[in-house]
């Protein structure tokens, strides 16, 4: 295994996974920042109840480019805590996934910054590891496996 920039890595637009109690787990967008994942949420979903009532969630963030042979994860795992949402965090996470130009967003994620997240109901998920483990498992790919696989 060769070591790499977890927070670079962090910082791709990635999809996360997210496991509750129950046991449930579901895709998510995210933001590492501070050290912390934040994961945009709001009544839409079930996962602010859950994390209310078991604050314990697991996170794995991993990659698998068989052309490429990236094989990275990182697992984080830790208690959740629910904040209120704040615009310009928003704005960042955002803008992640859906690029600068605000307006060739799909309206409903242009709600999140316009609307009123105390009336929408909208709040982060906010998760400070207590356990992160980056692994890189990637390996060579050999010229005659990518032939046979185009």
């Amino acid at each position: 295994m060769t070591v790499f920039d977890v927070d670079s890595y962090l910082a791709q637009p990635l999809t996360a996974r997210v496991a509750t109690a129950g046991p449930t787990v579901r895709p998510t967008w995210y933001l590492w920042e501070d050290g912390a994942f934040w994961i945009l949420s709001g009544p839409w979903s079930r996962l602010p109840e859950r994390v209310r009532a078991e604050p314990r969630i697991a996170l794995t963030v991993d990659v698998c480019d068989l052309a490429t042979g990236l094989v990275r994860q990182v697992i984080a795992r830790g208690p959740a805590e629910i904040e209120p949402f704040d615009v310009p965090r928003g704005r960042r996470k955002l803008v992640r996934y859906l690029g600068r130009d605000e307006q060739a967003w799909d309206p409903r994620f242009r709600a999140y910054l316009l609307d009123d997240p105390i009336e929408r109901g909208t709040v982060w998920v906010r998760m400070k590891p207590e356990s992160l483990q980056a692994k890189d498992l990637s390996y060579e790919v050999s010229s005659s496996a990518v032939r046979s696989a185009g």
